[in-house]
């Protein structure tokens, strides 16, 4: 049976995602922040097992933000480091 562990990611804002248990070997999280025509705004996030894959999901980010209106978006990726719950 694999580890389950904790995983958790600092973006530079200095907000903080924990993710776990898991066993999957998770390497980076990604978020996007996007601010919608009204003001709001909308958080979209994940976790991939490498940084190529968090990379490629910014390549859909030009048809999102036409498809939703958004005004603007900010993309961040940051490594998971192995945490204790």
């Amino acid at each position: 049976m694999a580890k389950k562990r904790y995983l958790t990611a600092t973006l530079p804002d200095g907000y903080v995602k924990t993710i776990g248990p898991t066993s999957t070997a998770f390497t980076h999280y990604w978020r996007i922040v996007a601010l919608l025509a009204n003001g709001k705004s909308e958080v979209f996030w994940g976790h991939t097992k490498s940084l190529a894959e968090a990379k490629r999901k910014k390549s859909a980010l030009a048809e999102a933000a036409a498809q939703r209106g958004w005004k603007s978006h900010v993309f961040e990726i940051a490594e998971l480091i192995e945490t204790q719950p």
